[in-house]
């Protein structure tokens, strides 16, 4: 992890890759750092354009998707994806920008769906209008995840490394066996929660209004992206990247981490649980283990597996693991993998094996993971180069 860390360190330590040198003039490359960023933001653009009209097409990719983009079943897995994208985006800025390593992201995600799921089903007074209702719960579960960020954070915070991973742990412990106790049968114990869909609006219930669900992913994605920009551009941001590589030195400038850590778990962990609003509406209900510390470590793999020096990296990372998991689970049940002999058959069958090697491989061969393989080429270098400054910001 320590490795991953330094890898996603600024260009502006020293060791990053060296940039080409300016134009005798100094008019070329000043051109060149006005064209990129403009480049980018047009690029972007177009990607979000293009994922948006995606359900209006009839595109095919066979061993990708179930079926054709417009279908429902592929605009669900494609919508899922998105939300653990934006889901592993949000634990990038914890650990990748931050530097802290929480075993406890996903009591924060399922916080989010269960706090939505109860609130939608017992905050719902009679007089009030559905459509006023689903506003309201989404207000009442926002301030909740808010405050139990707060209340983790500020008991976290107090120690580092190793004992801040724990402690969080702690906690997702905890909320993970009061989800399965189900106090009350408000979370519905091992059969999970399913969504009340007396107060949800039409537009966003039944298979036929999928399409409306695989927009509202999209949206919740490119929102946390942009908080995640917005904050990772910002003076907090800076610092917080600071006290990643030094909080010494930090600390002898006169500022205090704490309260810069403390915003950015607050921020990530609050982004967490829009993801899990998005997730009930979509799956019509939540299940136990989105709450489990394994939920989290499926995440931090996919961090990795992106690539923690790059913001969108957590974006490819998500979708990439998303997408694999779902066509691997149907390949391993397939007729052809059951013809196989047995010393193939045995680990193509258990899509875990070939998502664990695969992330052993990455981590071997690909220490900038799958976003690092662009910088990799340009530069023609066997090691993974520091993330240069322009690419971080990609």
């Amino acid at each position: 992890m320590n490795q991953q860390l330094t890898d996603s360190a600024p260009a502006s330590t020293g060791s990053a890759t060296e940039a080409p040198a300016p134009a005798p003039d100094g008019k070329a490359g000043g051109e060149a750092s006005t064209r990129r960023p403009l480049a980018l933001l047009i690029g972007g653009i177009a990607l979000v354009v293009v994922l948006a009209i995606l359900p209006l097409l009839a595109i095919e990719i066979p061993g990708v998707l179930p079926g054709p983009t417009y279908t429902p079943g592929t605009l669900q897995l494609l919508a899922y994806a998105m939300l653990i994208a934006a889901l592993a985006l949000s634990y990038r800025m914890m650990f990748g920008l931050a530097g802290l390593l929480s075993f406890g992201h996903a009591l924060f995600f399922a916080a989010g769906a269960y706090g939505l799921g109860m609130a939608l089903e017992y905050f719902a007074p009679v007089e009030w209008p559905s459509e006023l209702i689903f506003l309201a719960s989404i207000v009442v579960t926002l301030v909740f995840g808010i405050v139990l960020a707060a209340t983790v954070g500020s008991l976290a915070l107090r120690v580092t490394g190793i004992s801040f991973a724990m402690v969080t742990l702690a906690f997702a412990q905890a909320g993970s066996v009061l989800i399965r106790r189900n106090p009350g049968g408000a979370t519905g114990g091992d059969e999970g929660l399913s969504l009340d869909i007396a107060n949800v609006p039409d537009a966003l219930v039944g298979v036929l209004n999928t399409r409306n669900l695989y927009w509202l992913a999209l949206g919740i994605l490119v929102f946390v992206y942009l908080v995640v920009l917005w904050v990772e551009r910002s003076r907090a941001g800076h610092v917080a990247e600071a006290t990643r590589e030094n909080e010494l030195r930090v600390r002898v400038l006169g500022i205090r981490p704490y309260r810069v850590k403390f915003l950015i778990f607050i921020v990530a962990s609050t982004l967490a649980a829009i993801a899990g609003m998005g997730y009930l509406l979509l799956q019509s209900g939540a299940a136990p283990r989105i709450a489990t510390a394994d939920f989290t470590l499926t995440i931090l793999v996919i961090v990795v597996l992106g690539g923690v020096g790059y913001r969108w990296g957590a974006i490819v990372g998500g979708i990439v693991y998303t997408l694999l998991d779902q066509r691997l689970t149907a390949l391993a049940g397939s007729d052809f993998i059951a013809g196989l002999p047995a010393v193939l058959r045995v680990p193509l069958s258990e899509p875990l094996f070939i998502l664990g090697t695969l992330f052993i491989l990455v981590v071997l061969f690909l220490p900038g993971g799958i976003a690092g393989i662009p910088q990799r080429i340009r530069t023609g270098r066997k090691q993974h180069p520091v993330e240069s400054e322009e690419a971080a910001d990609a």
